[in-house]
């Protein structure tokens, strides 16, 4: 479970002891998991199929307590359960109630939810558990490793390379970062909406940026929006941290290509940029109503007062501000939409603070966005997704 760079090292040495590997990782490459031998799944067939189970995912928001009571009736009886990724990816009473069963036949563990556990933890005294201590790169051969990587990153920079590990950035004239600032946080958003509105075990690996400015091509330096938008791109699906330095390498090293295209329009050149549109290709979404009819996943936003706005999905313009979170509901066009959803969100003491509605042919269809200030529970959610006219749903978080 995570493909990154321990999940491919763990998958050469399982394929090696005639193991037959799969992998769940929906931003993993595919062609590099297809060099292994390594077919990727959907994350229900991984925990379902799996007599082995290996932990390298990241701890984010969408992983935390992901391995749970729900996910653990999933599991074949008798699974072998691996983490070396973080603690707080199981939840270690279910994990406890897990073992009981029999479910899980034995559990090694080398992260906790809290490090190091406490004495009295039912699950590092339980008979099927292995457990060792969280070292990290405390071993002799891991400080001999890091003093290398540390040598040739020092190297690769003075030949002039990109560095993964730089603190560093490119010189940017104040002028220019106070004018783009407004434009820094709407690229980093548009980013982090385009990456949740993707899903399926493809992996996300073509994106295209189009910026629409009024400004000729050498007045128009693109570069630390480009390292913003593959900012909000790979931080929620990762542990790395992303900035103007090392964005062009991390997205190389995760499989992303990245392309730029600049369109001139007829608006005023007193501002940077007239609008950014995020484009992801080749991926299932987990919205439909995002995809444009060019089959890529779309969508596009400006600065307004200062403040960045959402401005299109797919093929339905809206209007809202890119502040707290988002539901994104696609809907038969019709009266009293607005009202039962609002109904619901205020039964659960969810503030909206703004909401629109987007549509192409009047009485068809339309998108309906709404922005929350708080996480609404699962069954909100629910209940809005229960909602006759409301043909799918999605909530993201900014």
């Amino acid at each position: 479970m995570g493909f990154g760079k321990v999940g491919t090292e763990v998958a050469r040495r399982a394929k090696g002891l005639g193991m037959n590997v799969i992998s769940h990782d929906p931003y993993a490459p595919a062609d590099r998991a297809r060099a292994l031998g390594v077919e990727l799944v959907s994350f229900d067939q991984a925990i379902s199929t799996a007599d082995f189970i290996s932990l390298h995912m990241p701890l984010t928001p969408a992983t935390k307590k992901v391995f749970n009571d729900e996910t653990f009736s999933k599991m074949k009886k008798g699974v072998r359960l691996i983490n070396v990724a973080r603690g707080g990816v199981i939840d270690e009473d279910a994990l406890v109630r897990a073992l009981d069963s029999g479910v899980v036949a034995q559990a090694a563990l080398d992260v906790f939810c809290e490090e190091p556990p406490s004495k009295e933890s039912r699950l590092i005294q339980h008979e099927n558990v292995t457990v060792t201590p969280h070292l990290g790169a405390s071993t002799k051969e891991a400080q001999e490793g890091v003093a290398i990587e540390i040598a040739e990153a020092v190297a690769g920079a003075l030949r002039g390379e990109l560095s993964a590990t730089a603190v560093n950035a490119p010189m940017v004239a104040p002028e220019v970062l106070s004018e783009l600032a407004p434009y820094i946080v709407l690229a980093e958003k548009l980013g982090r909406l385009a990456v949740q509105l993707a899903s399926g075990g493809k992996g996300v690996q073509s994106i295209k940026v189009v910026y629409r400015s009024a400004r000729d091509r050498d007045d128009l330096d693109t570069r630390l929006l480009r390292a913003m938008i593959t900012k909000g791109i790979i931080e929620p699906i990762s542990d790395s941290y992303v900035n103007l330095v090392n964005a062009d390498f991390i997205a190389k090293q995760k499989g992303l290509r990245i392309s730029e295209e600049r369109t001139v329009v007829e608006s005023s050149p007193e501002y940077p940029v007239d609008s950014i549109q995020v484009q992801i290709s080749n991926v299932e979404s987990s919205f439909a109503g995002a995809v444009s009819d060019g089959g890529a996943i779309s969508i596009e936003g400006k600065v307004k007062y200062g403040v960045p706005h959402l401005t299109c999905v797919g093929s339905f313009g809206v209007d809202v501000s890119l502040e707290g979170n988002l539901i994104l509901c696609r809907q038969v066009d019709q009266p009293g939409m607005i009202g039962q959803v609002g109904n619901i969100l205020g039964e659960q003491n969810v503030n909206v603070s703004f909401m629109s509605v987007g549509r192409t042919v009047v009485r068809k269809q339309a998108i309906m966005a709404i922005g929350v200030d708080e996480e609404p529970e699962k069954k909100a959610l629910e209940r809005i997704g229960g909602v006759s006219a409301i043909e799918e749903f999605v909530f993201l978080k900014l």
